[in-house]
């Protein structure tokens, strides 16, 4: 199953949630308001991983975040589908 980092005050997770639900597609959604711990393993991964080097010079933050079940990183989630 997929897990989605982020938070439903952004235009694009929400897009991304309601496409994939479209597509019923399972998916586990980490909301960052729902707990602190949520935005802890998003920061890990983001500050870990190079795929997020652009995202974080360019001031933003790289959400939505996809982690696949073989642990793969997308953030790019209309190339997902």
């Amino acid at each position: 199953m997929l897990k989605i980092y982020g938070s439903m005050l952004c235009k694009d997770c929400v897009a991304c949630r309601e496409a994939l639900d479209r597509q019923r597609i399972g998916y586990e959604f980490l909301d960052f308001a729902d707990q602190l711990q949520n935005l802890k393993e998003f920061l890990r991964i983001r500050d870990e991983n190079p795929l997020f080097a652009r995202v974080k010079t360019e001031g933003k933050i790289g959400i939505p975040c996809i982690v696949t079940e073989d642990g793969r990183i997308v953030t790019d989630w209309e190339t997902l589908l």
